[in-house]
C-alpha cells in the first residue's frame, strides 16, 4: 500500500499515533505526538485507516529506546518507546477526555498519578504456547499484534524476572515434551515467596513429561501445576503443595490465593492503590462500608482494620469462600461476604438494603451501571471507585452525578501496567 508523510497530532487510547490525511483519521503504530513520519498504510476502513512507521523524520523529545528486543512484534507492550513519565501523563489525558466526552463531568481536582517500579512488575499473566512443526520449535509468549500468531519471545522485561528471563528455556522445555503439541497455555501466578506456573495440558502427560516439568521446576525454584480440564482441575505436580499469598503490610493483612484466582498484577502498585483508596474512604470505627466486586478481599480486609464493619460482595462463589477464609486467617471478625452476580438486580437482597455511609466499587471493564440502578441509597455520602476501564468509569461518573446527586471531587490514574496502554483509575465522589 502507499507511503506518505504525516504529522502526528495526538496519541490514541491504545498507544498509536494519530494523524490525518485529507481529513481522514490514520492510526500509526510506533509514532508519537509531535513527530513527522513517513508511513505505510496497512489497512483501510470507511472511518479510519491504519499504518505503520516506515521512517522517523522528526523525533519526539519523549521518545526513548525500547528496552525489549521484541517491541513492535509482541502485543504485550505498546508504549516502551515513550518515556515512563509521559506514558502516565498520556493515560491521565485519556481519562480526562473520557470524563468530558462520555460522562459530561470533570473532577474538581486531579490526584498526582500513582507510579511504581516500571520493570519486572508483572506477577500474574497468561502465556500462549504453540508448537510449530515447520520450525521444530515451541513458541512461548504473548500474542503478536495479529492475535492468530504467538510472538517468538526469548525474554520479557515486564514479567517477574524469575519467569521473564526464562521464556526461551520454557520454549525448550515444551519442545522437549512428548505432548508438546498439547500444551495450550501457561498461567503465571506469584505470591511474595512462591512463583507458580500452571500448564494447561489438553491430554494426560506421560511419566517422561511429568519428570521433565518437575526437573525444570526444581532447577529454577518454580512451582509446577497441571490443568487438564476446567479451573477446578488444577493440581500441583511439584512440590506437593503450592502456598501462594501476598502481604499488605500497612494493614497487617496476608491474603492467600490459588493459581487461577484474580489478583492485581502489580504488587507494588496494589499496595499503593489500597493505601490511597482507604485514605479516601477514611474509615471510622462507627462506619459500615460496602465493598462491591470484592474478589478475594483485596480492599475489604484492609478496610476492616479501620472500619466498624465492612460487607464484601463478589460474583464468583469460590472467591467469596476464600475471602471468608482469609478473614478468619487474619483474625478479622467484622467483615461479612456475600456471593451475588452484580450485573443483575439485587435491590431486595439483605446486604443491599442495609445502611452504608461509604461505598467502594472495583468493577470489571464493563463497569457498575447495573448496581447504580439501585445503589447507592440516600444514606451513602462517599464513594471511592477503582476502575480498569476509563470509558465505563466516565459513564458511571455521569450516572452518579446526574441521577444520584454526587460531586466528582477528585480523580487520577495509577500505572498498574507500565509500558502498556492499559489505564487504571481511581475517583472520589461525595454528596
Amino acid at each position: 500500500m502507499q507511503t506518505t508523510e504525516v504529522d502526528i497530532t495526538d496519541l490514541s487510547h491504545d498507544g498509536r499515533g494519530v494523524a490525518r490525511i485529507d481529513g481522514k483519521t490514520v492510526f500509526v503504530a510506533g509514532a508519537l505526538t509531535g513527530e513527522r513520519v513517513r508511513i505505510k498504510l496497512v489497512k483501510r476502513s470507511r472511518s479510519f485507516d491504519e499504518a505503520k512507521v516506515e521512517e522517523l523524520l522528526t523525533r519526539s523529545p519523549s521518545r526513548v529506546e525500547p528496552r525489549c528486543i521484541h517491541f513492535g512484534t509482541c502485543s504485550g507492550c505498546s508504549l516502551q518507546h515513550l518515556a515512563p513519565a509521559e506514558q502516565i501523563a498520556a493515560k491521565q489525558r485519556v481519562l480526562a477526555e473520557n470524563f468530558e466526552r462520555i460522562g459530561k463531568v470533570s473532577p474538581a481536582r486531579w490526584f498526582d498519578p500513582l507510579t511504581d517500579e516500571p520493570w519486572g512488575y508483572r506477577r500474574k499473566g497468561r502465556l500462549s504456547v504453540k508448537w510449530v512443526a515447520k520450525k521444530d520449535k515451541a513458541l512461548v509468549g504473548f500474542r503478536e499484534d495479529n492475535p492468530r500468531f504467538v510472538a517468538d519471545l526469548s525474554v520479557c522485561h515486564t514479567l517477574l524476572p524469575q519467569v521473564g528471563e526464562r521464556l526461551a528455556a520454557l520454549g525448550e522445555l515444551v519442545g522437549s515434551l512428548e505432548a508438546k503439541a498439547q500444551i495450550a497455555q501457561i498461567e503465571i501466578a506469584a505470591g511474595d515467596d512462591t512463583v507458580a506456573l500452571t500448564f494447561r495440558n489438553l491430554q494426560p502427560l506421560s511419566e517422561h513429561d511429568r519428570s521433565a516439568l518437575t526437573a525444570f521446576g526444581q532447577a529454577h525454584s518454580i512451582a509446577i501445576l497441571l490443568q487438564p480440564g476446567g479451573p477446578d482441575s488444577v493440581t500441583p505436580l511439584w512440590p506437593d503443595t503450592v502456598p501462594l499469598s501476598f502481604r499488605i503490610p500497612e494493614f497487617d493483612v496476608d491474603i492467600v490465593f490459588r493459581p487461577l484466582d484474580f489478583i492485581q498484577v502489580n504488587a507494588g502498585m496494589n499496595r499503593r492503590m489500597i493505601s490511597r483508596a482507604i485514605d479516601l474512604l477514611d474509615p471510622q470505627p462507627e462506619d459500615t462500608i460496602l465493598d462491591l466486586f470484592c474478589g478475594l478481599g483485596n480492599f475489604t480486609l484492609p478496610i476492616a482494620r479501620r472500619a466498624g464493619a465492612v460487607v464484601g460482595v463478589e460474583g464468583e462463589a469460590a472467591l467469596v469462600a476464600r475471602s471468608r477464609e482469609n478473614a478468619a486467617r487474619n483474625g478479622i471478625a467484622n467483615a461479612e461476604f456475600f456471593s451475588a452476580d452484580l450485573l443483575a438486580d439485587h435491590r431486595t437482597a439483605p446486604w443491599a438494603t442495609r445502611s452504608y455511609g461509604k461505598l467502594l466499587l472495583d468493577p470489571p471493564r464493563s463497569g457498575a451501571a447495573a448496581v447504580l440502578d439501585y445503589l447507592p441509597r440516600k444514606d451513602t455520602h462517599r464513594i471511592v471507585y477503582v476502575s480498569c476501564h476509563p470509558g465505563s468509569l466516565a459513564r458511571d461518573a455521569g450516572m452518579l452525578v446526574e441521577r444520584h446527586g454526587f460531586r466528582l471531587e477528585a480523580a487520577g490514574v495509577m500505572d498498574m501496567f507500565p509500558h502498556t496502554a492499559h489505564v487504571e483509575s481511581i475517583a472520589l465522589f461525595e454528596r
